[in-house]
C-alpha cells in the first residue's frame, strides 16, 4: 500500500475503533469522575460476575468428585480412567460452542440477555448432576454448564467495560477473573465437607443469585446506542452514574463513538496491522497459556495430588493452590 493511502487509512482506522477517542476523551474530566456515584454501578458488576464465579466453580468440579466417583459401589456412576477423562474435558467443548454462539447472542439480545440466558443451561446441568443416575447425566450436565461457561466468559468482560467510566475501568476489569478463581476457591474448599451431589446443589446458588440480580440491572447503553434506543440508553446511564451527575457529557461521547464504530470494515482494514496485529497477538497469547495445561491441572488437581506424597491430604493441597491463585490475580 502506498504512503500517501495508507497514512489515511492508519488514522482512519485508529480514531474509529478507539473507545474514548483522544478529541472527546478529555471531556469527561477528574472532577466529573469524581463526582460519580458508585453504587449502583458495582451492583450491577457484582450481579453479572457471579457468572464468572460460577464458571470458576463449574470448571473444578472434577477435581474432588473424580476420586469420590472412582469407588463409587454403583457401577452406573464409577469412573474408570477413561469416563473420568471425558467427565473432566467435556467442559472445555461446551465452553467453546459457548463462546462462539455469545457472538451471535451478544449482537442480537445485547450483553445484559445473553448473560441471563447461560443462567438456562447452568441450573438444568447442575440438577443433572446432582441427580444422576448414570454416566451419561454427569457427561451431559458438565456439558451443559461448560457451554453457561463460554457464553458468562465471553458476555460478561463486554458488559462491564461498557457500563463502566474510564475511573474505574481497570479495577472492574480484573474483576471476572478475580472472581473466577474464587469460585475455584470455593469449590476446593467445599469439597472437603460436601458430597459430589451437594457440591453440584451448591452450584445452583450463583446461578439463582445472579439472575435474580440482573433482573433490577440496567443494559449496556452502548448496545442500547447501536439499537438506535436512545432514551433507554439515556436511562441506563442515569442509573449507573446517579441522576445528581452530569452525565450527558458522557452520553454524547459514547452516542458518537457508537456512530464511528457502526461503519462496516472493509477488507483493507481487516489487513491493516493497526487491526489484525492485537487479534493475532491476545489469540496467541490465550492459546499459549492453554498449551501450559494449567486448565488440566485445575481440572484433575485432587487426583493428582492424591498420586503424590505431600504431608497434607489431597483436599488442603488443593485449596492452598485456590488460594494462591486468587493472591496472585489479586496482585496482577
Amino acid at each position: 500500500m502506498e504512503p500517501s493511502i495508507q497514512e489515511p487509512l492508519m488514522r482512519k482506522t485508529s480514531f474509529s475503533y478507539r473507545t474514548f477517542p483522544e478529541s472527546v476523551g478529555k471531556r469527561l474530566s477528574k472532577e466529573y469522575l469524581r463526582s460519580l456515584n458508585n453504587k449502583k454501578l458495582y451492583l450491577a458488576v457484582f450481579a453479572v460476575v457471579l457468572g464468572n464465579f460460577n464458571f470458576g466453580f463449574a470448571l473444578v468440579y472434577p477435581s474432588p468428585v473424580i476420586p469420590a466417583l472412582e469407588a463409587h459401589p454403583n457401577p452406573s456412576l464409577r469412573l474408570d480412567q477413561h469416563t473420568a477423562s471425558w467427565f473432566g474435558s467435556v467442559f472445555t467443548l461446551g465452553a467453546a460452542a459457548g463462546g462462539l454462539s455469545a457472538m451471535v447472542l451478544n449482537d442480537r439480545l445485547g450483553r445484559k440477555l445473553s448473560i441471563m440466558f447461560s443462567a438456562l443451561p447452568s441450573a438444568v446441568g447442575y440438577a443433572l448432576m446432582a441427580a444422576a443416575q448414570d454416566f451419561g447425566m454427569l457427561l451431559l450436565g458438565r456439558l451443559l454448564t461448560g457451554y453457561a461457561g463460554g457464553v458468562t466468559s465471553a458476555s460478561i468482560p463486554v458488559y462491564i467495560s461498557e457500563i463502566s467510566h474510564p475511573g474505574v475501568r481497570g479495577m472492574l476489569g480484573a474483576c471476572p477473573q478475580l472472581m473466577a478463581v474464587l469460585g475455584s476457591l470455593v469449590l476446593y474448599a467445599l469439597g472437603k465437607y460436601l458430597c459430589w451431589r451437594w457440591l453440584a446443589v451448591a452450584g445452583e446458588v450463583p446461578v439463582l443469585a445472579m439472575i435474580i440480580l440482573l433482573c433490577f440491572m440496567p443494559n449496556s447503553p452502548r448496545f442500547l446506542l447501536s439499537k438506535g434506543k436512545d432514551d433507554e440508553a439515556l436511562g441506563s446511564l442515569c442509573w449507573l452514574r446517579g441522576r445528581d451527575t452530569d452525565y450527558n457529557q458522557e452520553y454524547e461521547q459514547i452516542k458518537d463513538s457508537v456512530r464511528k464504530q457502526s461503519q462496516r470494515v472493509s477488507c483493507a482494514e481487516i489487513k491493516h496491522p493497526f487491526i489484525y496485529k492485537p487479534i493475532m497477538i491476545t489469540v496467541g497469547m490465550r492459546f499459549l497459556q492453554q498449551l501450559s495445561g494449567v486448565t488440566c491441572v485445575l481440572v484433575y488437581l485432587q487426583s493428582i495430588f492424591k498420586k503424590t506424597s505431600v504431608i497434607l491430604k489431597p483436599e488442603y493441597d488443593a485449596a492452598l493452590v485456590g488460594l494462591v491463585r486468587l493472591l496472585s490475580v489479586g496482585i496482577a
